[in-house]
C-alpha cells in the first residue's frame, strides 16, 4: 500500500438525509491519517474507482467508511468489502457528457447550474442533485408533465430521483463542474456496455430498503455473499444456497428487496412474473422456464427472481390442470436437478406460502423462508424518511407522528401517502401556473409539504391489508356519548388505555382483557359506544355485522371468521366490532337445522380469541340484545372478560 493511502472497510450510510449528495461518512483516526478535513476529496478504489466528499462522522469508532449505494455501485464495492481510499484533487472539468439511463425521460434546462461543483469521475452514475433540470414526462398531458416536473425538484419523490451515467469527461481523472464546463446530455440512453463494470441499472440500493434491517442481512448471507464469494464455500465443502422464499403480506418490500440485492451484488437480474410463462402449447410453459434459467446460466453470477411464484408452482394434489403439475415438476428439476446451475440463486416472492407445492419448500431448493411482515412504528418511520429523504417539509410535519398513526400501513401504502400528500401541494399551486414550459422560480418556492397535507393524505390511503375489512373510523367522540360515564370508564380501561399504552401493561405485569361484551335493550348507545372507543383508541377498526359472516359453503363462515382475526392480528393495533353478535354465536346446544354451522363458527371464534396463537394488540367489542342466548363458551374470563 503506497503512502498517502488507506484500506478500509465499507458500511451503508445511517442517515437518509446524506443519500443521494456523494458524502463519504470516515471515522475520525481514518480521517487524521491521511489529513483530511471536512469537504475534502477523497478517491475510493474499488473493483472500480470513483471519488467522493469525506465528512467525519461522530458516532464510529472502528476503522470504516460509510457511503450510499449510487457510491458503491461507482466504486464496484459492496457493504463490508475492503477498499483503497486516497486524497484527491478534482481538476476543473473543460467538457461532460452525460447520458440518461431511462428511455422515457427528456432533460433540458441550464445543465452547468444544476450540476455545478459536482464531482465525477468516468463511468460514474450520478444523481440530477438539488438544483434538478426541467423533466418530461413522454407521452404525457400537461398535469402529468407538470407533476412529473415538481416530483423532481428539490426532493418531492425522493425515490425517483434521476440517474445520469458519466459517458465521457475531458480532462480524464477526477473532475468537477466548474463555471467554464461545457456540460451536454445525450437525448439516447447509455448503453451497458459503455458503462465499465456496470452489469444492470437496477436502480434500487439497500438505502432505498427501509424497516428491513434484518431481512436484509439474511438475504445479503444467503445470496449477495455466496454470488460475489463463492470460493468461500468450495473452501468449506458445501454448496451454496439455491434459493430463498420471500413471503409477507403484499407492498412489504419483497421485490424491492430481490431488486437491491441484484443491484448490490452486480449480478445479471432476471425477472418472471408467474403467469408469464405460462402458454396454450402443451409443453411451452416448461420451455419457458428452461430458456430463463439457461439464460441465468450463460450470464453467471444471476439472480431469478419469480414474483407471484404461487401462480405457477401449486400444491399439485390440489390443482384441477396438468399444465400446473408439469411446469411444479419442471421448476423442482431445474432447482435442484441432476445438473449443477453454478452461480444462480433463485428468489421467489409469494404472499401465499401455504399454497405453494411442499416439494420446493425443502433445503436444495429454497434453503431459507424469510417473512417480511407489516413494519412497526420505528421501521414505518424509517420508510417515511426514505419517501421524504429530499421532500421539503414544514416545520410542523413530525415523521414520529406519522409513524404512530399509520398502524398496519406497509411501505407501498407509505409511498403512495407520500405521494398523496406531495399531490396536494401539486393541486395547490396549479391555479399560479401559465402555459409556459418552465415552472416560474416563486412558485418553486411555494412547493413545501405541510402537516395538514399528510393529514388529508391520511384521509385517501387505507392500509391496503385492510381494504376489504377497514370501516372509516367514525368522527364521534366521547364527549358526543351522553350519561353511559361508568360504562365509558370501563371501556377506556379495557380497550383504549391496552392499545395507547401497551409498554406500560407489560411493565406492571397486567395482561389487559380480550374482549369486551355491551348488551342492553335496542336503542341504548352499544354500537354508540364502541364508534367512540375506535376514535379514542387510534388503532385500526374492523366492524362485522354479524350475520355477514355466514355463507352457504361449509367451511366458508369459519374461514371468514378467521380472516378476520389474521387481518386483525397483521394490522395491529386493531379493534374488532361484532354487531349483532348473537347471530354467529348462540348456543351450541340449541341449534337445529343450520348443518352445525353455528357450533363451527363459535369454535373457530373461540379458538381465536383464546387459542394457542397469542392475540397481541387486538382487541374486540361485541353488542348484543340477546346475551342470554350467547354461548357460554365465549362467557367466560379470557374471551369476553368484561
Amino acid at each position: 500500500m503506497a503512502d498517502g493511502e488507506l484500506k478500509i472497510k465499507v458500511a451503508e450510510i445511517l442517515s437518509q438525509k446524506d443519500v443521494g449528495k456523494n458524502i463519504a461518512k470516515l471515522d475520525m483516526e481514518s480521517m487524521f491519517k491521511l489529513g483530511l478535513k471536512d469537504g475534502d476529496l477523497i478517491e475510493i478504489i474499488g473493483s472500480k474507482h470513483t471519488a467522493a466528499i469525506a465528512v467525519a462522522s461522530q458516532s464510529d469508532m472502528e476503522s470504516i467508511i460509510r457511503i450510499d449505494g449510487t457510491t458503491r455501485k461507482n466504486s464496484g464495492a459492496s457493504i463490508g468489502e475492503e477498499i483503497t481510499i486516497k486524497r484527491a484533487e478534482a481538476k476543473e472539468a473543460k467538457k461532460v457528457v452525460l447520458a440518461p439511463i431511462d428511455a422515457r425521460i427528456r432533460l433540458g434546462g441550464d445543465f452547468n447550474r444544476a450540476f455545478r461543483n459536482q464531482v465525477m469521475v468516468q463511468g460514474d452514475l450520478i444523481n440530477t442533485g438539488i438544483k434538478t433540470p426541467q423533466r418530461k414526462a413522454v407521452g404525457g398531458g400537461f398535469f402529468d408533465d407538470i407533476f412529473d416536473d415538481i416530483m423532481n425538484v428539490p426532493g418531492i419523490g425522493a425515490m425517483s430521483q434521476i440517474k445520469l451515467a458519466v459517458v465521457s469527461t475531458s480532462p480524464g481523472g477526477v473532475v468537477k463542474v466548474g463555471p467554464n464546463t461545457k456540460v451536454e446530455v445525450n437525448e439516447e440512453p447509455v448503453e451497458l456496455s459503455k458503462l465499465e463494470g456496470v452489469t444492470n441499472l437496477v436502480d434500487i440500493s439497500y438505502d432505498d430498503i427501509g424497516g428491513l434491517k434484518e431481512e436484509v442481512k439474511k438475504v445479503r448471507e444467503m445470496i449477495e455473499i455466496p454470488l460475489k464469494k463463492p470460493e468461500l464455500f468450495e473452501k468449506l465443502g458445501i454448496a451454496p444456497p439455491k434459493g430463498v422464499l420471500m413471503h409477507g403480506p403484499p407492498g412489504t418490500g419483497k421485490t424491492l428487496l430481490a431488486k437491491a440485492v441484484a443491484n448490490e451484488s452486480d449480478a445479471h437480474f432476471i425477472v418472471i412474473n408467474g403467469p408469464e410463462i405460462m402458454s396454450k402449447y402443451v409443453g411451452g410453459s416448461e420451455e419457458n422456464l428452461r430458456e430463463f434459467f439457461e439464460e441465468a446460466e450463460e450470464n453467471a453470477p444471476s439472480i431469478i427472481f419469480i414474483d407471484e411464484l404461487d401462480a405457477i408452482a401449486p400444491k399439485r394434489e390440489e390443482t384441477q390442470g396438468e399444465v400446473e403439475r408439469r411446469t411444479v415438476a419442471q421448476l423442482l428439476t431445474l432447482m435442484d436437478g441432476l445438473n449443477s446451475r453454478g452461480q444462480v440463486v433463485v428468489i421467489g416472492a409469494t404472499n401465499r406460502p401455504d399454497s405453494l407445492d411442499g416439494a420446493l419448500r425443502r433445503p436444495g431448493r429454497f434453503d431459507r423462508e424469510i417473512e417480511i411482515g407489516v413494519p412497526d412504528k420505528e421501521e414505518r418511520k424509517e420508510i417515511m424518511e426514505i419517501h421524504t429523504r429530499g421532500m421539503p417539509l414544514a416545520e410542523d410535519v413530525d415523521l414520529n407522528d406519522l409513524a404512530d398513526t399509520t398502524h398496519g400501513f406497509v411501505g407501498a401504502d407509505l409511498e403512495a401517502l407520500a405521494k398523496e400528500a406531495a399531490m396536494r401541494v401539486v393541486r395547490r399551486i396549479i391555479p399560479d401556473l401559465g402555459a409556459d414550459d418552465e415552472i416560474p422560480p416563486e412558485v418553486l418556492e411555494k412547493l413545501v409539504v405541510t402537516k395538514d397535507d399528510f393529514k388529508s393524505a391520511l384521509r385517501e390511503i387505507q392500509p391496503s391489508a385492510l381494504r376489504e375489512v377497514l370501516v372509516q373510523v367514525p368522527n364521534v367522540t366521547w364527549d358526543d356519548v351522553g350519561g353511559l360515564e361508568e360504562a365509558k370508564q370501563e371501556l377506556k380501561e379495557a380497550v383504549e388505555w391496552p392499545l395507547k399504552y401497551p409498554d406500560k401493561f407489560k411493565e406492571f405485569g397486567v395482561r389487559p382483557p380480550k374482549g369486551t361484551l355491551l348488551y342492553g335493550i335496542p336503542g341504548t348507545g352499544k354500537t354508540m359506544l364502541a364508534k367512540a372507543v375506535a376514535n379514542e383508541s387510534e388503532a385500526n377498526f374492523i366492524a362485522i355485522k354479524g350475520p355477514e359472516l355466514l355463507s352457504k359453503w361449509v367451511g366458508e363462515s369459519e374461514k371468514g371468521v378467521r380472516e378476520v382475526f389474521r387481518k386483525a392480528r397483521q394490522t395491529a393495533p386493531t379493534v374488532i366490532f361484532f354487531d349483532e353478535i348473537d347471530s354467529i354465536a348462540s348456543n351450541r346446544g340449541g341449534e337445529f337445522g343450520d348443518s352445525g354451522v353455528t357450533k363451527r363458527v363459535v369454535n373457530q371464534l373461540l379458538t381465536e380469541m383464546d387459542g394457542l396463537e397469542e392475540l397481541e394488540d387486538v382487541a374486540i367489542i361485541a353488542a348484543t340484545n340477546r346475551p342470554d342466548i350467547i354461548d357460554p363458551g365465549l362467557m367466560r374470563p379470557g374471551r369476553f372478560d368484561r
